[in-house]
């Protein structure tokens, strides 16, 4: 496995932001080593340029949950988590009487098979 050597990395960052005329905000940047190691999951802050920057161990990255791990088990159990929020949140309306068979269907299309479908590229 290739290691990459990320010092001075965080601190490029930050002056190239500068440079033009962004400011990396310390309290809303944190940020993650994917590792498969078990022990690259020890958490400590990187200070560049007096800012503390806060390591985390997950978080969500356009709807992915992303481990310091990098295991996808994660991700599966968030996505089905959602399927199930989708499901209990149109659950009335798909047992009810007054809504049509045809209804119906074009519900489970719409709002419940696409986030299955998501699922299931996991």
């Amino acid at each position: 496995m290739k290691r990459t050597n990320y010092k001075g990395k965080p601190e490029a960052l930050v002056v190239a932001s500068n440079e033009i005329g962004l400011e990396v905000n310390a309290d809303k940047t944190k940020y993650l080593v994917m590792s498969q190691d078990q022990n690259a999951g020890q958490s400590h802050n990187m200070k560049v340029h007096n800012r503390s920057f806060e390591r985390v161990e997950e978080f969500i990255y356009f709807g992915t949950a992303l481990t310091d791990q990098n295991s996808i088990q994660e991700e599966i159990k968030s996505r089905l988590r959602s399927v199930n929020a989708c499901y209990h949140s149109v659950q009335n309306i798909l047992s009810s009487m007054l809504p049509s068979k045809n209804l119906k269907i074009k519900i489970n299309r719409s709002i419940i098979l696409p986030i299955v479908f998501c699922g299931c590229e996991t």
